[in-house]
Formats: structure tokens, C-alpha cells, sequence
């Protein structure tokens, strides 16, 4: 069992994680990368598979590149939007020139040699490596920094320009450093570009669309004590 005190800063780590954009240019403690290294190999995966691969950049030249492919996905993208396209050029949507430490999650070849749990659902390799950002993402938080999960890129260029084998895929561009201050709330809200959906409107019951009232997600979220 674990003390109130011990579960409560679990909770408070998961409720003050933020996708962080800002960073402060400095190094990332070796000792502490480690420790978030081994904090995403520690995540539960499928068929004990772990599809996960990560790639640091240290290379200055090779980090400009891919803030280049992110930058080109930008524009394509705000583009997309038709309507918000200003809205959403006006955005940071990355801190990749900024921050201590850039790491490329991706997943190997040969996945499909792995059939435990995945025969019917090969997906389950990429929500596997998503268990694993995330664990990165709350050791990060509770080390005090921030970290940003980057999406906008077109796949095959940046597994090219990482010489990745064929029939493996980059998943996410992870910017990891020290900030100033983490977001009091999601950037994205903040900045007006979109509301959270209450977990009351999300769990169902029995059937899609099916919201009981003796549903406990439908109660009051209790106060936790963040002191």
C-alpha cells in the first residue's frame, strides 16, 4: 500500500504535466535522462513486444534538419485549416532549436513478426509506445522539466533523414529541457483554440452513449491536496 502523501503526488504529477513548447536553453543532468530512459522501457506493452526505439539528437546540423521538416508540415498544415490557418500560424507548436534535449520515438521494423495481442489489432504497437512517452512525460514533470510531444511531420522524410530501416516508423518528436514556468493550464487553452471535454461526457455505461447517473465518472472530481 502505498501512504496518502505518496499517492497524492502521483496524482498531482499527472494533473501538472503540460505538452511544453517554451524551453530555457540549458543541459539536460545526464543522470536524469537516464532515469527517464528507463522510466519509458518500464511501460507496460503488448505481448511484452517493446515496440519502443528512441533516437537522441546531438547533432546541431541534424536538429536544425528536422526543425526544418517540422516547420514545412507547419505551414501545410495551418494551410489545411482554412479558416484558422492565421490563427494557427500564430501558435508555437514546438521548442526543437530550444530545448536541452531532442529525442525521436519510433517504431522498428519487423513489428509484424510480433503476433501476441495483435492479430486483430496491430495498432497496439504504436499505443504501446504511447505508454511509454507518457511514462517519460510524467518522470520528466516530477524532475521539474518540461516536455513536448511533436506530431507535425511527414514520416517517411524524417526516417529518412535518420537512415531508419525500411518498415520502421517515427512516431514522435519529443523536446525535453529546463523552462522558466509550466503552463497553468494547456496551452491550447489558454490560447483559445480549444476547450477540454469533461471526463462525465466521456465514460459511458453498458452501451455507447449511455451516461448512468450511478456512473462514478459522473461524480464530482475530488479536491486533491497539492501542499
Amino acid at each position: 500500500m502505498y501512504s496518502e502523501l505518496e499517492k497524492n503526488a502521483i496524482y498531482r504529477v499527472i494533473a501538472e504535466r503540460r505538452d511544453m513548447r517554451h524551453f530555457v536553453k540549458s543541459s539536460v543532468d545526464p543522470l536524469v535522462l537516464n532515469k527517464i530512459f528507463n522510466a519509458a522501457n518500464q511501460a507496460p506493452s503488448v505481448g511484452l513486444m517493446q515496440p519502443w526505439r528512441f533516437i537522441r539528437i546531438s547533432v546541431q546540423a541534424l536538429r536544425q534538419a528536422i526543425h526544418q521538416l517540422v516547420e514545412k508540415e507547419r505551414v501545410l498544415t495551418a494551410k489545411a485549416l482554412n479558416k484558422r490557418e492565421d490563427e494557427f500560424m500564430k501558435l508555437k507548436v514546438e521548442g526543437i532549436l530550444d530545448c536541452g534535449e531532442l529525442i525521436i520515438v519510433a517504431l522498428p521494423n519487423k513489428r509484424e513478426e510480433h503476433i501476441f495481442g495483435r492479430r486483430t489489432m496491430p495498432q497496439m504497437d504504436l499505443a504501446s509506445a504511447a505508454c511509454a512517452i507518457q511514462n517519460m512525460w510524467l518522470v520528466a514533470r516530477a524532475e521539474g522539466l518540461g516536455m513536448g510531444w511533436v506530431s507535425i511531420f511527414e514520416p517517411d522524410e524524417l526516417a529518412s533523414l535518420l537512415q531508419m530501416p525500411e518498415g520502421s516508423e517515427p512516431v514522435a518528436i519529443l523536446c525535453l529541457g529546463h523552462v522558466d514556468s509550466f503552463y497553468h493550464e494547456p496551452m491550447l487553452i489558454t490560447e483559445n483554440w480549444t476547450s477540454k471535454t469533461e471526463i462525465n461526457q466521456l465514460v459511458y455505461e453498458n452501451s455507447w452513449g449511455n451516461k448512468s447517473e450511478e456512473n462514478p465518472a459522473t461524480k464530482p472530481e475530488l479536491e486533491i491536496n497539492h501542499d
